[in-house]
């Protein structure tokens, strides 16, 4: 018996990425095929991502998203969100908002199916290797911001944090918020490490919560890296918060 119900577990995992794989083809083909007639549209991200937002049940995962009205149906802003694992793909993406474009490597465009929705729905690929195109980045999306009044989604830890906390944040969201003239808005998400099991029905709840939009444009370019730690600070208070509540 035992033998049988740990073949089952496996059995329940492989079947499980099998789906994942296959959603994933599914929408990015679906999206694709869709941006072709309509590319570089304001909402097309926003259409992808509510479809790879409702993946997160074949993880076994109830996903909570928590928007202030400060928030809701508003903008443009600069979303900065935390950025765990892999699975925020099927998780953090059902938090995007209308009008939203987020910043990736180019080196996603190479990525079979994904990586060409990801152009096509018209997010903003920079290379990450070269300090000037950074830069220039940084211009280029606080004129799209202020232009085609989007908001854009941020990753500022700039990696995966794989359990290790909030990581140290860097500080492009915050001069790209300052110079487009937008507020911040910290999004905030519960611990996802090491609480996915794909050998295991239910895998719990996650909180996604948007924080009140911050005005950061009156400050300084010498005290940007002062106000970047704060807002650190603010959302990893939050997430601990989160997190606590999950655990209560």
């Amino acid at each position: 018996m035992r033998v049988g119900f740990l073949e089952g577990v496996r059995l329940l995992a492989v079947i499980r990425l099998l789906c994942l794989a296959i959603a994933l083809i599914i929408i990015s083909v679906s999206i694709s095929l869709y941006c072709l007639v309509r590319p570089f549209r304001r909402n097309n991200v926003y259409y992808a991502s509510q479809l790879m937002g409702k993946v997160s049940w074949l993880l076994g995962l109830k996903v909570e998203i928590r928007i202030p009205d400060t928030v809701k149906n508003k903008g443009p802003f600069v979303y900065i969100c935390n950025h765990q694992n892999s699975y925020d793909i099927f998780t953090v993406s059902a938090a995007v908002q209308p009008a939203t474009v987020s910043i990736g490597k180019k080196s996603l465009k190479w990525i079979p199916f994904f990586g060409q929705m990801y152009w096509l729905t018209g997010n903003i690929l920079i290379d990450r290797k070269n300090s000037n195109k950074a830069m220039n980045t940084i211009a280029l999306t606080a004129k799209k911001i202020k232009e085609k009044q989007l908001s854009v989604w941020l990753f500022p830890e700039g990696t995966r944090s794989n359990g290790r906390g909030l990581l140290p944040f860097k500080t492009g969201a915050f001069r790209t918020a300052i110079q487009a003239q937008v507020p911040i808005v910290p999004v905030c998400a519960s611990n996802l490490h090491n609480k996915v099991k794909l050998n295991r029905w239910d895998n719990g709840k996650m909180i996604i919560e948007f924080l009140d939009p911050i005005d950061i444009n009156d400050v300084k370019k010498e005290n940007i890296r002062t106000i970047t730690n704060e807002i650190h600070d603010l959302m990893a208070n939050k997430i601990t918060e989160l997190n606590n509540e999950l655990e209560g």
